[in-house]
């Protein structure tokens, strides 16, 4: 389900949406909060710039907010129709799960934005391994 080449791919693995070979993140661990935001200027491997032009991920914040909503639906529907859990329980679960997944949401986001403008392709990968 998940191969290189599959834009899901790139979105929850944080490789270069171009040719799929390494992170564009300095740390992959997005819970280091210090270096949570901090990306290589290029890939490796197909010289990809990730910062198309200045502020481009600042368009990340609407999709944040997508993500966000979809992370704090999931909790209400789990806390509230699976757990049993009162509307006071439930709002509470939606705001323990929004702060615990604000790395994630904030990286994932950034995936997508990126994977929006940017398509995989095979022969950035060829040529790095030609050169």
């Amino acid at each position: 389900m998940l191969k290189k080449g599959n834009k899901l791919y790139s979105i929850l693995t944080g490789s270069c949406p171009r040719c799929h070979e390494e992170s564009m993140y300095l740390d992959e661990n997005p819970y280091h909060m210090g270096k949570i935001f901090k990306m290589y200027e290029r890939c490796s491997h197909c010289d990809l710039k990730y910062k198309i032009e200045p502020s481009f991920f600042y368009g990340a914040m609407y999709v944040s907010y997508g993500v966000g909503i979809a992370f704090a639906v999931a909790a209400f529907v789990i806390a509230y129709l699976f757990l049993d859990a009162g509307l006071i329980e439930a709002f509470i679960a939606i705001i323990i799960t929004l702060i615990v997944f604000m790395p994630v949401i904030m990286r994932v986001s950034r995936n997508i934005w990126i994977n929006m403008f940017i398509k995989y392709d095979a022969k950035a990968t060829s040529k790095s391994l030609k050169s």
